[in-house]
């Protein structure tokens, strides 16, 4: 899986400042409402939310992979933030979470979805690596970090 398939730089934001979970899914949604599924902020928001009813996606560490699926969508993207302040998240070692990688897929997307997942939770579980998206000087900084490569 390339995170260059399913993140653009415009869905990279640091220092995003919010101070509770929903109100960072809130966001997370807005981001993702205006950087390709259009107007379904709402529906995104509700499948994040319907997750973390399920358990936390606090994955230890300061890091959260919240995710999702979506009715009538056939698009799998994500988002990466950089909290300005940490919030607590409930996550699977009690810490406070500032990095946030959230991802929707498909409502039908099964195998896809849990090799994203994989995927992602095998970079975030690299301290050096959450140390570099933490000590990053910008988002464009951030999206070369995530995607290997260089911003558009």
């Amino acid at each position: 899986m390339n995170i260059a398939d399913i993140l653009s730089p415009d869905r990279v934001v640091n220092g995003l400042q919010a101070g509770s979970k929903k109100r960072a899914l809130e966001l997370i949604s807005e981001i993702l409402a205006v950087g390709g599924l259009k107007g379904r902020q709402g529906d995104i928001f509700d499948s994040l939310i319907q997750r973390e009813r399920l358990g936390s996606t606090g994955f230890g560490n300061g890091v959260a992979i919240p995710h999702g699926r979506v009715k009538d969508n056939t698009l799998t993207l994500g988002v990466f933030v950089k909290l300005q302040q940490p919030i607590g998240y409930d996550a699977i070692d009690g810490q406070a979470v500032d990095l946030i990688f959230a991802l929707v897929v498909p409502q039908e997307s099964t195998e896809e979805h849990l090799q994203v997942l994989a995927a992602l939770a095998e970079k975030f579980g690299n301290d050096e690596f959450c140390r570099k998206l933490r000590d990053a000087e910008d988002a464009a900084q951030q999206y070369r970090l995530l995607t290997g490569g260089n911003a558009h």
